[in-house]
Formats: structure tokens, sequence, C-alpha cells
């Protein structure tokens, strides 16, 4: 049996088909501080564990959560 491996990170392009949404949307909110990502050296990546904690939240919150609360938890 082959254990399919999680990723810890995905590109734009993943997020944007997850949430059904533009890629331009997607960087325009990275671009303005209200999507958590990571950038290394001109690219961009989200962490798998920042969309896991904002499902949890809109579940817990039996709602809606905004993302841009995600994207400044982290930042020092």
């Amino acid at each position: 049996m082959v254990r399919e491996e999680v990723p810890r990170f995905y590109n734009v392009a993943q997020v944007a088909r997850m949430f059904q949404m533009s890629t331009m949307t997607l960087y325009r909110a990275i671009a303005a501080g209200e999507f958590p990502a990571v950038r290394i050296r001109g690219r961009l990546i989200v962490p798998a564990k920042a969309i896991d904690e904002m499902v949890e939240a809109a579940y817990e919150h039996g709602g809606e959560v905004d993302a841009a609360d995600f994207a400044t938890e982290g930042a020092a």
C-alpha cells in the first residue's frame, strides 16, 4: 500500500483552484497582506497549515472567517 504524502505547501494556482478564484485575485490578496503566503526568491507558496487552520476556524465559528486574520498571525 502506497501512502500519499500530505503537502506542506501549495503553489498559488493550486490554492486558487481550491477556493475557486482566479490566481490574480489570490496574488492581489497576498500582496495586500490579506492572505498568508511565504515568498522565496520571488516565488510565493501557501502553507497547507494556514489553509487547514482557516477551515477549522470556519467550522468552529459556524461560518465565515477572514483570511487576513491568518495572514498577520505569524507576522513578526
